[in-house]
């Protein structure tokens, strides 16, 4: 199916919804990607980009919408009734991701072998053919080494083919990555932020493969990336998102100059004072022009501060009222230790009650009587 402007539509996605809980990620998006072009999905951080790539890819359900997905047969799929794993399988669909995630312990040509396991496990009936070493799977066991090794010369690392995948420099291993998600034939390839983290000469390489790839393989590249030197400079189509919500749609130019992703990158605030000032520029300097220079008036100091306290009268002093005689206030404090000494003691003559005579006179003589009695017995 091919639109105005000529280009097959590879991607639709219509009136797309993603909500966690209250929080709604993606709001009612609608775009279209087409085969032979780069369509770059950008915005503010928090924007809902990977959530947009996670949802075409399988790895979330969307709360509502549709994305169809139309292959070079004409074979249609819609992504968001397909588990995860036929997405890339059946309709092609490759990614990778924000975070690097290769195998680092394995070799760059045994990473790019693992991601054609679909093909060479059909090509081995599941193990069998590979066991046994028939002649059907040593065929497609060639061909994947084969284009593994053509993807490794296109991102100029063939040399290093046998070498661990952890030892290549950060920028290497991101085009060793979108090189293994072309091991699987994918007819749309999406890249989540791909030159996040490299310097300008490593994001210049980058630009040049994504070009080659779009131009030699008729490739449809979907891309998310913050660095517009890498969005404005190979991308066709460019979708901006805010807060989940679609809010510019077209080429390169049209989109840089939208107010409101003008808004959405530098805030509504920065860009109206902005504007204000350069609107309030022409009649300040007509008015610094009129006006008689004015002396800038210096800070005042520390001596003159001094004078101006000189005549500042003392804090007022705290007096007793003549009703309240001092005698009074004195006889009270040394009143006071005696009345609390009266207290305490009382307190220890109840704690400790002394043994009256009479109880122990009276004990003594009931020993006495007992003791006769016993005598007269």
């Amino acid at each position: 199916m091919a639109d105005m402007t000529g280009k097959d539509t590879i991607l639709s996605v219509e009136h797309l919804s993603m909500i966690f809980g209250g929080l709604i990620a993606v709001n009612d998006l609608s775009f279209q990607a087409h085969r032979g072009e780069i369509t770059a999905l950008i915005g503010p951080n928090g924007a809902g980009k990977t959530t947009v790539f996670n949802c075409i890819t399988g790895f979330y359900k969307p709360t509502q919408g549709m994305m169809k997905l139309t292959r070079k047969t004409g074979e249609e799929f819609l992504l968001e009734r397909l588990p995860d794993f036929k997405v890339n399988r059946e309709a092609k669909v490759a990614r990778t991701f924000q975070n690097l995630r290769l195998f680092s312990g394995l070799t760059l040509l045994e990473n790019l072998l693992v991601a054609q396991h679909n093909a060479l496990n059909k090509a081995s009936y599941y193990t069998i053919g590979g066991l046994f070493g028939l002649s059907h799977y040593k065929t497609h066991a060639a061909e994947a080494k084969d284009k593994a090794r053509f993807w490794l010369d296109r991102i100029g690392l063939l040399a290093r083919a046998d070498d661990p995948a952890g030892d290549l420099p950060y920028g290497a291993q991101r085009r060793l990555e979108i090189a293994r998600a072309m091991c699987t034939g994918p007819e749309l390839l999406c890249l989540d932020e791909p030159a996040a983290g490299l310097n300008p000469r490593e994001s210049d390489e980058l630009n040049k493969l994504l070009l080659a790839i779009r131009d030699d393989h008729n490739m449809a590249i979907l891309l998310i990336e913050h660095d517009m030197s890498v969005v404005m400079g190979i991308s066709d189509h460019v979708v901006v998102l805010d807060y989940g919500k679609k809010i510019s749609d077209g080429t390169p130019n049209h989109v840089k100059n939208d107010p409101a992703v003008i808004r959405a990158y530098l805030g509504v605030e920065d860009v109206e004072e902005e504007l204000n000032a350069l609107a309030a520029e022409p009649a300040a300097k007509a008015a610094a022009a009129a006006a008689p220079a004015l002396k800038s008036e210096l800070p005042k100091l520390a001596t003159e501060f001094k004078r101006e306290r000189v005549n500042i009268p003392p804090p007022p002093v705290l007096t007793l009222p003549d009703e309240v005689p001092a005698v009074a206030a004195k006889t009270k404090a040394v009143a006071e230790p005696a009345r609390v000494a009266a207290t305490v003691a009382a307190k220890k003559a109840v704690a400790r009650p002394v043994k009256t005579p009479a109880k122990k006179t009276t004990k003594t003589a009931a020993k006495k009587t007992a003791k006769k009695k016993g005598g007269r017995a």
